[in-house]
């Protein structure tokens, strides 16, 4: 379902794309209309894992080292698979007993 790099990686459990309006000055005017300056639109990709093995988990973790890399992944708006720049946010991952790790979460914003 998912490459990070060209590498396929364990699927996760839960897969959400998000579409992202990014603006630059917005407000309202005199007459309360909305102005907005739309600069771009984003995709951001939640994601989290179901029990992971620490070889398992460990492989994921490093896949998202570097500031930057790329995700294929599949685009409800394209519909299809594509792939674009991401970096990771926070990673969180509760340890269920040594060796196994539950509900590792991460999510992707494009670069």
């Amino acid at each position: 379902m998912l490459k990070i790099n060209g590498v396929d990686i364990t699927a996760p459990k839960s897969f959400q794309v998000d579409i992202e309006d990014v603006d630059g000055e917005s407000g309202r005017n005199a007459r309360g209309e909305m102005l907005r300056d739309r600069i771009a639109v984003k995709r951001k990709l939640s994601c989290e894992w179901g029990p992971l093995k620490d070889s398992e988990i460990s492989v994921l973790l490093k896949a998202v080292k570097e500031i930057f890399f790329t995700i294929d992944y599949p685009d409800p708006e394209e519909g299809d698979t594509i792939s674009k720049t991401f970096y990771v946010g926070n990673r969180n991952m509760p340890m269920l007993h040594k060796g196994l790790w539950e509900g590792l979460k991460m999510n992707f914003v494009e670069k």
